[in-house]
This record gives C-alpha cells, sequence and structure tokens, in this order.
C-alpha cells in the first residue's frame, strides 16, 4: 500500500534526476510495449516487475525498480541461480498496469515481483491468478490484492500472490497498538482518503483496535482524489475537537498538503502515518521542516548502521546513478526477489519448468516451512508467510528528525 528515510532526501531535483535515470536505462527494464525487453537465456528465471516510475507516484515505482535490479544483480553475481528483470511502466493505472502484465507474458515472464501500487495489483492479480504466476508483491497491501473472505478481502483466495508489505489491516492495528504503547496522543483525529482501498482499508482496522485498547477518536474526516487540494475543514475539526495527535493513513502527497495547511492555521498536533508516508521528503516544493517530528511505521530505514542496510544502500545508490537513499519501497522489492531465489534453490525449481509448475511449487515453499532474513524485518529474526499470502514481521516506528527519518524509541 508502503519510504525514503534519508539523509540526502532534501532536494526534489536529485529525484528527478532519479527519472532520467529511469528512462535511459529502460533497455535493461522493459519499454512500455516490450520491443526493448531484455533477453533471456534458457538456463534464466524471466522476472517480471511493474510499477510506476513516471507520473504522480514514480517515487514508488522507481524505488521498487531499482531496489529490484540490485537483488538480481546480486543473485547473478553469486552464480547459483540466474535472472534477468523486465521493468514495466504502469503510471499507477490499473489499465496501464493491465497492459504491462501483458506485454511481460508476450516476453516471456515466469515470476512477478509486483505490482507496486494497490489498485493497479488488484486488477493484474486476478490475471496472475488465472494463468498461474507467481506474483510476490513488494508494496501493494489492500487484502484485495490477496483475495479471500478469511482476511476480509473480496473474491476468493488468490493462492499464488503474496505480499512482502504489510496488509492494510496490519498497518491499521499495528498503528493502534504503537500510538498506546508509547502513550503518543490522548485525543485521536483521522484523516483518509475513503475512495482509496489502501487508506481505507489501514482506517476501518484502526478504529477497531482504537476501540478495544480506549483510545479517544474526536474526529473522522475524509477526503478523495479529486479533493486532495484543501484540508482546511477536516483540519479545523480536528483543532476544534482538541485532537493531539493526527492519524494520517495516506499517501505522501495529500499529507505534505495537510503539514503545510496545518501549519498556516497555526495547530501544532503529532502526525502520524504508514508506509505511504514515505517520500513526503522528495515532494516538489514542500518545506521539509514542516515534516520535523512526524512520526510512521515502517519495516526499513536506510539510515541504520547494520553492514546489510548500508551495503543496500551504497548498491542502490551506484545502481540508480544518484546520492539519493533508498526509501522501504526500495528495500522491499529487493527482499523479493532474495526470498523468490532462496525459495527457487530450495524447491529445486528451475527454468526450464513451466510457469504453472513454478508457481505451485512456490506457493507450496512459501507456505511451508520457509523463513527468509532480509532487509525489511529486525535484525536477527525472520519473515515468514501463510496460507493467506500475508507477510509476518514485525513493524519499526520511525520520526523525522532535521530531515532524516531516526528510529523512533
Amino acid at each position: 500500500m508502503n519510504t525514503m528515510n534519508q539523509m540526502s532526501r532534501r532536494n526534489f531535483l536529485r529525484m528527478s534526476g532519479l527519472i532520467g535515470v529511469s528512462a535511459m536505462l529502460a533497455a535493461c527494464s522493459g519499454s512500455s510495449d516490450g520491443s526493448d525487453a531484455p533477453a533471456a537465456d534458457a538456463d534464466t528465471f524471466r522476472i517480471g516487475g511493474i510499477g510506476p516510475v513516471t507520473g504522480g507516484a514514480a517515487l514508488y515505482g522507481i524505488a521498487t525498480k531499482y531496489g529490484a535490479q540490485v537483488a538480481v544483480d546480486e543473485v547473478n553475481a553469486a552464480g547459483k541461480i540466474k535472472m534477468v528483470l523486465n521493468w514495466q511502466d504502469d503510471e499507477h493505472d490499473p489499465e496501464k498496469s493491465v497492459n504491462a502484465y501483458n506485454t511481460l507474458r508476450d516476453w516471456g515472464l515466469q515470476i512477478l515481483v509486483g505490482t507496486t501500487t494497490t489498485n493497479p495489483c488488484v486488477a493484474v492479480s486476478a490475471l496472475t491468478n488465472a494463468d498461474r504466476i507467481f506474483e510476490l508483491t513488494p508494496s501493494a497491501s489492500s487484502v484485495n490484492v490477496l483475495g479471500g473472505e478469511e482476511i476480509g478481502a473480496d473474491g476468493p483466495r488468490k493462492d499464488n500472490v503474496f505480499q512482502m508489505c504489510f496488509t492494510d489491516p496490519n498497518q491499521g492495528t499495528r498503528s493502534a497498538q504503537y500510538i498506546d504503547e508509547k502513550g503518543l496522543g490522548t485525543k485521536i483525529a483521522i484523516i483518509y482518503n475513503n475512495a482509496d482501498a489502501y487508506s481505507t482499508g489501514i482506517y476501518q482496522k484502526f478504529e477497531t483496535e482504537a476501540a478495544t485498547r480506549n483510545l479517544e477518536i474526536v474526529s473522522v474526516t475524509t477526503f478523495t482524489d479529486d479533493s486532495a487540494t484543501d484540508f482546511s475543514a477536516q483540519l479545523n475539526k480536528a483543532k476544534d475537537a482538541g485532537a493531539d495527535l493526527v492519524f494520517l493513513p495516506i499517501y505522501y502527497t495529500p499529507a505534505s498538503i495537510i503539514l503545510k495547511q496545518a501549519s498556516d492555521m497555526g495547530y501544532a498536533p503529532k502526525f502520524f502515518g504508514v508506509d505511504g508516508m514515505d517520500g513526503i521528503l522528495d515532494v516538489e516544493g514542500f518545506d521539509t521542516s514542516l515534516a520535523e517530528g512526524v512520526m510512521l511505521l515502517t519495516p526499513f530505514v536506510a539510515t541504520a548502521t547494520d553492514e546489510a542496510t548500508q551495503n543496500f544502500d551504497a548498491a542502490y545508490k551506484a545502481a540508480a546513478g544518484v546520492d539519493t537513499n533508498p526509501i522501504q519501497f526500495a528495500a522491499d522489492a529487493y527482499d523479493c526477489v532474495h526470498a523468490i531465489a532462496k525459495a527457487i534453490d530450495q524447491a529445486g525449481i528451475t527454468p526450464d519448468m513451466a510457469t504453472a509448475d513454478i508457481c505451485d511449487k512456490l506457493i507450496a515453499t512459501f507456505t511451508g516451512d520457509f523463513e527468509f532474513s532480509g532487509l525489511t524485518c529486525p535484525i536477527g529474526e525472520v519473515m515468514t508467510w501463510s496460507e493467506t499470502g500475508e507477510v509476518s514481521k514485525d513493524p519499526k516506528g520511525m520520526v523525522i528528525v532535521d530531515g532524516v527519518y531516526q528510529p523512533l524509541d
């Protein structure tokens, strides 16, 4: 559903440069029509990726694209398994995402890392399920991506679809738990996008968990994409209700507007978000000082000092040709590729197998005794997957201090 945690993320022009690099490197990651799709030998796994590398959600797609590419390069360098990555741009549009998927199918797609954002992934996951292609999404967090009444999703379970990210309900529940356990707020306001599955799903579970913990929600207001330019009514209602914490289960662009308008009206509560808030420090024209003290839950922060994180940070910058640190979504995609490679090795899967057989073996592996330790789980711990496709791992609390994400004690 989904995080630039970084020291040098103050200048959006750096991200614009990343977009330019993305275009120049199209030959190694696929074009919209597949005309320059990368070649693959018979002994090479064809890994597809879909996400927005242009448009309003490009921060997310660029991050997942380069995160996945770094991991593919590492897998190939290890020499045991060969992979090639073909990345397709969907501009965060479900119809274009379906077209991108069809391009990948024509190319010979065997395993899909994606899609990056939720609504496109809901559309594409129905096709991968019908085509029996294994899909591991780094960041599409709605339960509707997975399907299955047991997790509150619409339609039957898509047994081939798994998530590296937390589900929306998980984010909502854990956010309420975290706010309560840390004593971050006594009166809580919520502003969410009621036309967005990601935002709505998180809000609903947050509200349910808040009730069980006797957290006082004093204001709940909504918006849609069409109205995401003026939040004065929502903020005034929160302020009048005495809210000392505003929960924002939304993406970074509307969040940046909310922070600016709150500052303009002299309203300074604590702000708490989820993974979609990540990227706020790189919104063009945004005064990053307005995000000082903003908190969110995320499974990864590039300022961590462990060796694995620092190595990934350096490799990501080299692959992208910029000094911008990777956000959470990049780490999620990186973990997706490495988890797939480990499962391929564990299950004895070979590239010459039929895609349906590859899919079935990966499903059996991920839902079996498979454990994976990656960038997006705490050091020394492992993540596992349930039969619903949900990942089990612990999030981390982060706070923005001097324009950098730091661990929140």
